[in-house]
């Protein structure tokens, strides 16, 4: 019966396909390790690093020298609690603000003669105010400065709390776009332009057996690479899988079906490989800037969040984090949220595609 079902028949010819390009198997597979590995060990959980510092020469860098040869002297860096080493540069003031200006320092020192300190730097950059914040605190304490009320550090260092566990489920759903939107859209376009979509044509085969068989072979390429990244994060990085791997690889799954439809929505009636490309941009570069992959998207202005809350990546992302991270289940409105607003993706863009492909 299989023998002469067109979907089955198209759907391995995928498979056959796929397996015989090393290319389409690193990019599928490969890949999404390598840079799981490469951001994991970039970001793993380590001591604060230095904060280096540019200097004015003058009469007053003897009392900064001193103030902050006193800190490096007294902390302990191979611990997370100590306040960071600092490193100073010494550079005449004009040479120290051209640093300052093309981005090679964050921040100017300049001692005054009477003890005064004057600080320069960009507002805008987080290192710039953080390395004013911890420089002032070393001087102000090297001039006798005490601080009023005790303070406690609970370090928070656990597995499922690091950046590598918050990349992960984001890395999850970014290969579910890319595999959805380019693995579909790019095959069918290429197709059209070689004019196999017209040979196709003269047979009997439905729409739907040809669309859907696309579909299906992508989901099959789609439960390995899953697993792949869940296996690395687990034994690499040491990342809980808190929640149900039923429920994350129906996520998965969803939002998988979501980006194909998108990706065959596409490519219905594209017939070159530029007009291709630039519409997969145009879908694809508001999900990797706002969907939260490598930083939440909760920073974006609460004007936006509409249009955030409706992208189908940002949808898969936090569904798998509530999963995997926090062990929600389907009960956790979030979760049935996610889940709902992906399948309407699933369903419509196929639904949509079905009406507007062209064979021609």
């Amino acid at each position: 019966m299989l023998r002469n079902s067109p979907f089955f028949q198209l759907y391995l010819a995928r498979l056959r396909e796929f397996i015989r390009q090393p290319a389409r198997i690193f990019w599928v597979y490969g890949f999404p390790m390598l840079l799981a590995i490469v951001l994991g060990f970039a970001f793993q959980s380590r001591p604060p690093a230095p904060v280096e510092v540019d200097v004015v020469a003058g009469r007053g860098l003897a009392k900064v020298e001193a103030a902050v040869a006193a800190h490096n002297s007294a902390g302990n860096w191979t611990d997370f609690v100590s306040a960071p080493r600092v490193v100073l540069k010494v550079y005449p003031e004009p040479e120290a603000l051209a640093r300052l200006r093309t981005g090679r320092t964050p921040i100017v020192v300049s001692p005054g003669e009477e003890g005064s300190v004057s600080y320069r730097f960009d507002p805008t950059r987080p290192e710039a105010a953080a390395a004013r914040q911890t420089v002032d605190d070393v001087i102000q304490k090297a001039a006798g400065r005490v601080d009023p009320i005790a303070t406690r550090d609970e370090l928070v260092t656990e597995p499922g709390s690091r950046y590598i566990d918050f990349l992960i489920p984001g890395l999850i759903g970014l290969n579910a776009m890319g595999g959805g939107l380019w693995g579909v859209g790019f095959f069918l376009v290429n197709l059209r332009i070689a004019k196999l979509l017209k040979c196709y044509v003269a047979t009997p085969m439905p729409r739907r057996d040809f669309l859907g068989a696309i579909l299906a072979s992508r989901l099959t390429f789609l439960l390995p690479d899953l697993g792949v990244l869940l296996l690395l994060g687990v034994v690499v990085f040491q990342m809980p899988i808190r929640g149900s791997l039923a429920l994350i690889v129906l996520l998965d799954v969803v939002g998988a079906l979501a980006f194909a439809g998108l990706g065959l929505l596409i490519a219905s009636r594209a017939a070159t490989t530029e007009t291709v490309s630039g519409l997969m941009n145009l879908v694809m570069m508001p999900m990797w800037l706002l969907s939260g992959v490598f930083f939440s998207s909760d920073r974006f202005p609460a004007v936006v969040q509409p249009l955030i809350q409706t992208l189908p990546l940002t949808q898969l992302v936090g569904g798998l984090r509530l999963v995997i991270l926090e062990g929600a289940g389907l009960g956790r409105f979030e979760v049935a949220r996610a889940l709902a607003i992906l399948a309407a993706w699933a369903v419509g863009t196929f639904w949509l595609a079905l009406r507007m492909f062209k064979w021609s």
